[in-house]
């Protein structure tokens, strides 16, 4: 079934926290280690319009249906990031505008002036057929979101950070169902979108954050969240659900992506 595009421009919104009582962190902290991934994880967040504004100059931006998708998901991406924001203010951690300007500066002129020309060349190389790697290349890094936040429920069992994660969740649920809707029909219709999409995915897909992350947040980040056996299982179901991609089978992205950070993926 196609994603239902209008029913979600016109739902789409804020997450809700009017009902969150904030100060329950000051009654009940996270850990060090849930804060390290919250800042990862806020990094990603606020960085998305970066990621649209280099998506903007490919063969995306002249599709009104993928446009209007981005705009709405970075809309909402931007709240998440916000309301971590609010959870690490509590914790006396740095956040908002400082942190995130000083994440952009970061990534210097190659990651502000030549990714976005780089990026813009080859897709237009490759045509229409770049929007199928690019909506799988959304629906990998939407899995890989929401495993990760269900992860940081279960390790730190705080009740309002699980109600807080869950309601990012449930929107990174209709960001994946697009991807995944987008991804799976053109795939289906293109062998040399499959071919494309598999090159891509192997030679250059990293875990989302990494890109933009000094290399030693992104390990800690990947072997506090899918480290261990239970870690390991999220690994495989991960893999799993890019192998049932049409032409996508056997890539092994996440595992891949795990040792080439130097993290130990528990085997089933």
């Amino acid at each position: 079934m196609s994603f239902n595009l209008d029913h979600y421009k016109h739902t789409a919104k804020a997450v809700q926290v009017d009902d969150i009582d904030f100060d329950d962190f000051r009654d009940q902290p996270l850990s060090a280690d849930a804060l390290r991934c919250l800042h990862y994880m806020t990094d990603v967040e606020t960085h998305t319009v970066c990621y649209l504004r280099d998506l903007l100059v490919t063969p995306s931006h002249q599709n009104p249906r993928i446009t209007t998708f981005l705009t709405m998901w970075n809309f909402e991406e931007f709240w998440h990031g916000d309301v971590i924001d609010r959870i690490l203010a509590v914790h006396d951690e740095i956040n908002g505008l400082p942190r995130h300007e000083s994440v952009r500066r970061a990534q210097g002129f190659a990651g502000n002036v030549v990714a976005p020309i780089t990026q813009c060349l080859a897709a237009a190389v490759l045509g229409e057929d770049f929007i199928a790697t690019h909506m799988t290349w959304g629906a990998v890094n939407e899995w890989s979101a929401h495993a990760a936040y269900g992860r940081l429920i279960e390790l730190e069992q705080h009740a309002t950070l699980t109600k807080i994660l869950q309601r990012i969740q449930q929107q990174e649920s209709r960001h994946l169902a697009f991807y995944m809707s987008e991804a799976r029909e053109r795939l289906e219709k293109s062998r040399r979108a499959q071919r494309i999409t598999r090159f891509a995915l192997r030679r250059f897909w990293a875990p989302v954050g990494s890109t933009i992350t000094p290399k030693a947040e992104t390990r800690f980040v990947l072997n506090h969240l899918l480290g261990g056996e239970d870690g390991g299982k999220m690994v495989r179901m991960l893999d799993g659900k890019v192998d049932k991609l049409p032409g996508q089978e056997g890539l092994d992205l996440v595992s891949k992506a795990m040792a080439s950070f130097g993290v130990r993926v528990a085997t089933a």
